[in-house]
């Protein structure tokens, strides 16, 4: 008997000293014909709560020149916190937002069989989550992480704050915000099917107040063509249809339309590349839907679709781990090695790690 004892209080001391391993949703590839799939409850989600550790951070493996892939295990306090695996070095991304639709609204609605068709065939974030109501905070919390205290579609509550357009920019990339129906670059106010609203990174100072760089980076969807014809694709866009093929003002066959024509165009163009992603997703669900995850509090902005389009991403994908806004704009920072932006510190923040075929 007392050897037995001495042996098991023996054992829970050994098990204490071993460090926690965080447990990372089941996330899985579809291997079903239908979209309907994306409409089953999603697997029982383990509750991760990853902290920042305060010991001496290693240093980062060293990069070879043809490498595709940026690490994602990164020193302390970047973007990337204690996430394990890795995410690619995207040359290009595309990000298209959509408006004011549940993911059940979307996800298995035949007046959208284009983003359906996309859904089965991509990568489907089947548990994504936006972070507010109404549209604005959702669009500002996408570029800086925070919806820096804007609780309305105001057209004047303009922003002090680091967003991803400075990072981009000191990181050596470029990028822009291409907006359908846009009167001119840099253009201020509202104008029949186009809102401000819809245009985030103009309501921060260090674009708006920057003529040369908001002429030349916030600008109408026309300018998308000569781009891609001229392969001056920057290395992240923001592309915002009007208000009728957003699905904002209009019906989801619409938009469903708008958005086959786009990715399609995109996906022709050599412009683009192999090493890209193209991120479809919705700002948020309907004004009552207060769906909530990964640390946002009790009320959010409800369960949205948001689908990933890569080569570089598993086919037919389904991933069911719990996703934010912040949690997009982390894979972003990841990918980039670029600093922290607001929530993207807090661990319950997970990046979108899931769907990359690794290398």
């Amino acid at each position: 008997m007392k050897k037995y004892i001495l042996l098991t209080i023996f054992c829970l001391i050994l098990a204490a000293c071993q460090p926690g391993q965080a447990v990372v949703s089941n996330s899985k590839p579809r291997t079903d014909n239908t979209v309907a799939t994306a409409q089953l409850p999603p697997a029982i989600q383990t509750v991760v709560q990853q902290t920042f550790t305060t010991s001496t951070p290693q240093p980062l493996p060293t990069a070879t020149p043809n490498s595709v892939v940026a690490p994602a295990t990164a020193l302390q306090g970047s973007a990337q916190g204690s996430v394990t695996g890795k995410i690619p070095a995207f040359d290009h991304i595309v990000m298209i937002a959509l408006e004011n639709e549940d993911y059940e609204a979307i996800i298995g609605n035949p007046q959208m069989p284009n983003v359906n068709a996309l859904a089965q065939q991509y990568v489907l974030l089947s548990n994504y989550f936006a972070v507010t109501h109404p549209s604005l905070p959702n669009y500002i919390a996408l570029m800086s992480g925070d919806t820096q205290n804007i609780h309305s579609d105001c057209n004047d509550c303009f922003v002090n704050a680091t967003n991803i357009a400075d990072l981009i920019t000191a990181s050596g990339r470029t990028w822009k915000s291409y907006e359908e129906d846009m009167p001119s670059a840099c253009f201020i106010g509202d104008s029949k099917l186009y809102a401000q609203k819809h245009n985030p990174l103009l309501y921060f100072d260090s674009v708006r107040l920057n003529t040369a760089l908001c002429d030349k980076s916030i600008v109408p969807l026309t300018q998308l063509d000569s781009d891609l014809a001229s392969s001056q694709l920057p290395n992240f866009s923001f592309v915002m249809p009007n208000l009728c093929n957003s699905g904002h003002d209009c019906a989801p066959d619409k938009s469903d339309t708008w958005i086959h024509d786009m990715v399609a165009k995109l996906q022709a163009s050599p412009a683009l590349g192999t090493n890209s992603l193209i991120v479809i997703v919705y700002d948020e669900g309907a004004k009552d839907n207060k769906g909530s995850c990964c640390g946002m509090g009790s009320k959010a902005g409800g369960k949205v679709a948001a689908i990933l389009i890569s080569p570089l991403a598993k086919p037919a994908f389904n991933d069911d781990t719990e996703y934010s806004h912040y949690s997009l704009l982390k894979t972003i920072l990841t990918a980039w090695n670029l600093p922290a932006l607001g929530m993207t510190q807090n661990p319950a923040t997970l990046p979108i790690v899931a769907p990359w075929v690794q290398k």
